[in-house]
C-alpha cells in the first residue's frame, strides 16, 4: 500500500479523535494507530524494491552494451583477419566499438544516477513522513500523561481537601 496513503489514514484517525471534555485533549484509537504505522513500515521495503528494478534495468543495459560491444569487437576481429592487409578497417572497427562501449558507460551512468537520486528521495521522503508521524504520536502521548497526571493531583487534591474538612468537622468546637 502507498506510504501516502497510509498517511492520510492515519491523520484521519487522529481527526476523528474525539476531544476530552473540557480540554484540548483528544482521546485516540491507539491501536488503530499502530496498526497504520505497521502498514507504513511494511510499504517501505516496495519503495526499495522499485530502486532496486531500476538497478536491475541497469544492469541488464551495462550487459547487453557489453554484450553489442563484444559482438562488434568480434565482427571487426574476423573482418580483420580477412582483411589482415588492411588496418584502417581495424582502426575503424575498434573506433566504433570503442564509441559504443563509451555511450553504453554513459548511459549506464546516467541510469545509476537517476536511480541513485530516486531511491535517495524516496528514503527522505518516508523518513520525514514518519519522523512527523513519530512526533504526532508522541506529542498525543505526552500530551495524555500530562493530563493524566493533572488529574491524578487533582482527585489527590480533592481527597486532601475532603479529609481535612472532615476532620475539622468532627473535631470539638
Amino acid at each position: 500500500m502507498d506510504i501516502q496513503h497510509l498517511l492520510g489514514r492515519l491523520e484521519a484517525v487522529l481527526l476523528e479523535a474525539r476531544r476530552v471534555p473540557g480540554t484540548k485533549m483528544k482521546l485516540v484509537d491507539a491501536e488503530r494507530c499502530f496498526q497504520l504505522i505497521d502498514q507504513m513500515v511494511l510499504a517501505i521495503p516496495e519503495e526499495i524494491k522499485k530502486a532496486q528494478r531500476i538497478q536491475q534495468e541497469y544492469d541488464r543495459i551495462i550487459a547487453q552494451a557489453k554484450e553489442e560491444a563484444e559482438r562488434i569487437k568480434e565482427l571487426a576481429r574476423e573482418e580483420a583477419s580477412r582483411l589482415a592487409d588492411d588496418e584502417a578497417i581495424i582502426a575503424i572497427a575498434q573506433n566504433r566499438a570503442q564509441v559504443i562501449e563509451e555511450r553504453a558507460r554513459r548511459e549506464a551512468d546516467r541510469m545509476r544516477a537517476e536511480a541513485d537520486a530516486y531511491a535517495l528521495e524516496t528514503l527522505i521522503r518516508l523518513r520525514d513522513e514518519l519522523s512527523h508521524t513519530l512526533a504526532v504520536v508522541s506529542n498525543g502521548i505526552a500530551k495524555l500523561e500530562r493530563e493524566r497526571a493533572e488529574r491524578l493531583q487533582a482527585e489527590q487534591a480533592l481527597a486532601t481537601n475532603n479529609a481535612a474538612s472532615a476532620n475539622a468537622q468532627g473535631a470539638p468546637n
